[in-house]
């Protein structure tokens, strides 16, 4: 994750294009595809900044200050009434549209993948990004702001741009889980190989 980019590079826009048009090749539950993306960029980018950075912490604010950096935004927001519609459909046959058929919620879970094949991208053309959310206190205020209408669950953004010198996150120190950790064979106590 890039969290300091170079201000004075925007995002060419057939990059910023084949970024989301890459998304948009995520699988999805049924296909119903219940992902939507808004782009900010220039005046609508500050004004995301202007309200997620209001009434925030010291500490808050220097996170960020990298981040505003960057030329793009892709706020990313799930869709969950795509797939209760799509499953209420006759080919799928579930009538009552409950969430209680579902595992897990995949439309938070395909909007993911749809987020990960942009970050794949910006990556495939030579750019940096950071998928991060905003806090929580504000999310009411962003829909206001951009008109986001009722339904849409923001699951979080992308900063896309130009990488510029960063430090490096402290939490790296942590280390990576090795396979052996967290790959199970067979059964849940088993990690041979």
């Amino acid at each position: 994750m890039v969290r300091n980019y170079d201000p004075d590079r925007p995002v060419p826009a057939e990059i910023r294009e084949r970024i989301l048009e890459n998304g948009l090749r995520a699988p999805s539950g049924g296909f119903s595809q219940g992902w939507a993306f808004l782009t900010l960029e220039g005046e609508d980018r500050d004004r995301y900044w202007r309200i997620a950075a209001e009434g925030a912490d010291e500490k808050y604010v220097g996170w960020l200050t990298g981040l505003r950096r960057a030329p793009l935004l892709i706020l990313a927001f799930a869709h969950k009434d795509a797939y209760l519609d799509r499953y209420a459909e006759s080919d799928k046959g579930w009538t009552d549209r409950s969430e209680s058929h579902w595992t897990a919620p995949y439309w938070f879970v395909d909007t993911g993948m749809a987020v990960l094949l942009m970050l794949q991208t910006v990556v495939d053309e030579g750019l940096g990004a950071c998928f991060f959310g905003p806090r929580a206190e504000k999310v009411g205020e962003l829909y206001e702001e951009f008109g986001v209408p009722a339904g849409y669950d923001l699951i979080g953004l992308l900063s896309v741009g130009y990488r510029a010198p960063d430090k490096r996150s402290p939490s790296l120190k942590r280390g990576r889980r090795s396979t052996a950790e967290v790959v199970h064979r067979g059964h849940w106590d088993r990690h041979d190989v």
